[in-house]
């Protein structure tokens, strides 16, 4: 009998084509910006129209999303981790066009952490030749690895050997880089208002009003509001475990009035978990589909990190815990687990993702998490 239900967020009870929006904004200012390798002789612009957007979306992960379906089908979850790909994908085709002529200088930047400082610098020597983006390049490049989750951060470093003739190690874990992709992120999608409570730094880039305001629920909020109140009736523990920031999880829940529905210590989020990796003596990734989210959301966030991280796994009584989420990643921290997951069709790929979670031998396919409630109804 399930007695307790942690569900995702992003694709499962708000809409993440924001997020998606987002993530391209960042790789397209981290191409273009002054700030960072300032291919564009234009001034940056941070107000452009939802036209606009969807136009540097196209461009940046395809028509049809297809770098962003790649990479989630390999089991990536996080926006973060999305950006970092495809901007340092984008970076080594940019060093490759430039290589015959400064091979030291490639060979220095990468062997020592990439901050902005360093992006400007490159940008500069950028300058001085006629070089192109290529963004159709991800897809078929991406195909050729084998790599999946947080590996394929070093399959960037195989590029480079390939690309470049660099050995280097500089893209693998959450490296300096890493850290630029994400702040840049943050300031898409809070705004100039929340990226210090969401970060602790300013925006570099001044003018972003961000996505915060314009969330979009996945199902009508009463019915959802609805499914929080049944399950809660019926005696079933419910939990967050989600790849957002606190901020953009606690303030739209706050504005949609479902906090009272959960209790805060079960309301695991990204915070939470860059947290835990500051913590380890060797940075690595605790995102999903690693299950430190879910584990964290069973356990209580008052749980230490060290004792989340050593529980035994499977968990004991894994049938009575149910995850519920949109992706790949979220199927495999539950395998690891042990416990049952339900896969709602409300993600990126939309019903397109049956046929994936069919051959992953998903406990429950839903069209919408509004079918939660048939789960326990039926038990």
């Amino acid at each position: 009998m399930i007695g307790t239900i942690l569900f995702d967020v992003d694709g499962v009870l708000l809409s993440e084509e924001h997020y998606f929006d987002a993530s391209a904004l960042t790789v397209w200012e981290l191409l273009n910006s002054n700030n960072y390798l300032a291919l564009s002789p234009e001034k940056f612009k941070t107000d452009y129209s939802s036209t606009e957007i969807k136009v540097i979306r196209e461009t940046v992960f395809g028509k049809n999303d297809e770098v962003l379906k790649l990479l989630k089908s390999r089991g990536l979850n996080a926006n973060w981790d999305m950006i970092y790909l495809s901007f340092g994908h984008q970076f080594i085709h940019l060093l490759s066009q430039i290589k015959e002529n400064e091979k030291d200088r490639i060979n220095g930047w990468l062997q020592e952490p990439i901050d902005r400082e360093i992006l400007i610098e490159i940008g500069g020597v950028l300058h001085n030749y006629e070089v192109k983006l290529d963004f159709d390049r991800f897809v078929p490049d991406f195909e050729r690895s084998i790599e999946t989750k947080q590996e394929l951060f070093n399959y960037l470093n195989q590029l480079a050997k390939e690309k470049l003739g660099v050995h280097t190690e500089i893209f693998s874990g959450i490296s300096e880089l890493w850290s630029v992709c994400e702040h840049v992120c943050q300031e898409w999608y809070v705004g100039d208002e929340n990226v210090g409570k969401s970060t602790g730094r300013p925006s570099v880039q001044l003018g972003k009003k961000g996505f915060l305001a314009n969330e979009t629920t996945l199902a009508a909020k009463s019915e959802i509001e609805a499914l929080f109140t049944f399950l809660n009736d019926s005696g079933v523990k419910i939990g967050i475990g989600t790849g957002r920031p606190e901020l953009e999880t606690i303030q739209p829940f706050h504005h949609l009035d479902w906090l009272k529905h959960f209790d805060s210590n079960h309301i695991v989020t990204a915070d939470d978990v860059l947290k835990a990796e500051k913590e380890l003596i060797e940075r690595r990734s605790l995102s999903k589909p690693h299950p430190f989210t879910y584990i964290v959301g069973l356990n209580g966030r008052e749980t230490s990190a060290e004792d989340c991280l050593n529980a035994p796994l499977p968990i004991e009584n894994g049938e009575e815990l149910l995850v519920v989420g949109d992706s790949l990643a979220d199927l495999l921290a539950a395998r690891k687990m042990g416990c049952r997951f339900a896969a709602v069709l409300t993600g990126l790929s939309g019903k397109d993702a049956r046929s994936t979670f069919e051959k992953h031998e998903a406990d429950y396919i839903l069209d919408t998490v509004l079918d939660v409630r048939g789960i326990i109804e039926k038990k």
